[in-house]
């Protein structure tokens, strides 16, 4: 996600880490280093001037706290005005209060809207709420049957009519049906922002319907255009946040970033992927510590709650408690680490290996080997699974060959075993345990030999 961004704004902070004095010639290369940086993001000049204007007045007469050195105060700075110009806080969109709560998406033509929708459903389906899809793209051909597939892909009601040209006579005609749903996801037709008789429509959409939320589906691939386009959007329908699609891909972002600096409308989701899991409730500090390499454990834990179900971690931490570990529970982990997306992914979130600069071979060693994991205990009977330690050699030969990898994999995930289960005996019985006790513990273990 923004690559280049990311990698050009760590290597400005390790400038700083580096530097043997912290005085204006150091501020000075470090407030160019960031223009330069933002401006190859596609980042709206005038905002960048702005933005490093702020952090060099900030570096120069700002007094350093007592408790920190001027590096880390240095490098604050430009944390929090980073985070600043995103929108400095989380702004969730709750979906809460009516019935149904009506989101109407609104965005130019191949912007992604439609996979965006697809997630947004995922979403809130998997919080529990009933959600209804309503398709008013009454100008695409294949339109409405494309939204009818998403729907029953994730099993929800889509209301639609293929034969009606006319949007609102569309959302006229299933209203009595809406008051039976959560929420509502009105899905409009893709539009140029200058294109008047698509903006007469969406305004009458808009006065009618009077939607919780409009979402602007904004593509990161649209560069500064993005101001534009999101200035008319706004003044048609009153943008009130902002979904950013392909942040996977290679694209620059700024643009779509600082378009929704310009109309005050915050970012409130991105994807980041193709996949209806592909998507992030937006947060300004967690996106800037990836950016800088400071992780971001708030989208980690949201991404491991999605990929285990509560109960099952309750169950699986008694079981740790109690020293209860076996394979089935190994595997129960890999399979949610695999839910949580790719390795690169789950690392960049993790304070300190965002930075880490872990190479990428090494990461894709560690994806294939948990892949092999998963295949040798799919070779496993149950009682295997069940009671690790009683596979014998003869065993693990069979087990290699019933996976078709070599003998030293089978053995490798059986040492893996034997270190997830040292460190749950250490915990068995230890709830009080003051935690730095238990992490000294854990700090021996790379002491121990298997």
């Amino acid at each position: 996600m923004l690559g280049k961004l990311g990698d050009n704004l760590k290597a400005t902070l390790k400038k700083i880490a580096s530097a043997v004095f912290v005085n204006e010639k150091l501020v000075d290369e470090l407030v160019k280093d960031i223009q330069r940086a933002l401006l190859q993001a596609d980042v709206n000049v005038q905002l960048v001037f702005d933005l490093s204007k702020r952090i060099k007045d900030r570096a120069l007469n700002e007094k350093t706290p007592p408790a920190i050195t001027k590096r880390e105060h240095l490098v604050n700075i430009v944390y929090e005005e980073l985070v600043k110009f995103l929108g400095e806080e989380k702004s969730e969109l709750k979906a809460e209060g009516k019935k149904p709560f009506k989101i109407m998406m609104v965005g130019l033509f191949g912007s992604g809207k439609t996979t965006s929708i697809s997630k947004l459903v995922k979403f809130y389906s998997n919080r529990g709420k009933k959600v209804a899809v309503i398709g008013l793209d009454v100008h695409r051909p294949a339109a409405p049957e494309q939204l009818e597939q998403l729907a029953k892909k994730v099993n929800v009601t889509a209301f639609v009519n293929k034969n009606q040209t006319d949007a609102l006579e569309v959302y006229k005609q299933f209203e009595k049906e809406y008051k039976n749903y959560d929420l509502l996801i009105v899905d409009t037709a893709g539009r140029d922002a200058l294109s008047h008789d698509l903006i007469r429509e969406i305004e009458g959409l808009n006065k009618y319907i009077q939607p919780d939320e409009t979402l602007l589906v904004i593509s990161a691939d649209i560069g500064q255009a993005a101001q534009k386009q999101a200035e008319q959007f706004h003044k048609s329908c009153h943008v009130t946040g902002v979904f950013i699609t392909k942040l996977d891909g290679t694209a620059k972002a700024g643009g779509a970033l600082s378009a929704c600096a310009v109309t005050g409308a915050k970012v409130k989701f991105i994807g980041v992927g193709e996949k209806e899991d592909d998507l992030e409730l937006f947060n300004p500090k967690g996106f800037v510590g990836r950016l800088l390499g400071m992780g971001d454990l708030e989208a980690l834990l949201e991404k491991a709650k999605d990929a285990i179900d509560q109960k099952d971690a309750e169950d699986l931490g008694k079981k740790m408690l109690q020293g209860d570990f076996n394979l089935v529970d190994l595997y129960d982990q890999l399979s949610a680490v695999k839910k949580m997306g790719p390795l690169s992914k789950v690392l960049e979130m993790i304070p300190g290996l965002g930075n880490a600069n872990i190479p990428k071979e090494l990461i894709g060693v560690q994806e294939d080997k948990l892949k092999k994991w998963k295949t040798v205990m799919d070779s496993c009977t149950k009682y295997e699974l069940e009671n690790p330690d009683e596979i014998t050699v003869s065993r693990i030969d069979r087990i290699a060959k019933g996976a078709g990898v070599e003998v030293s994999v089978v053995r490798d995930l059986l040492k893996q075993y034997r270190q997830s289960k040292k460190v749950m005996k250490m915990m068995k019985g230890s709830k009080d345990m003051d935690m730095n006790k238990l992490m000294k513990k854990m700090g021996t273990m790379k002491k121990i030999k298997y």
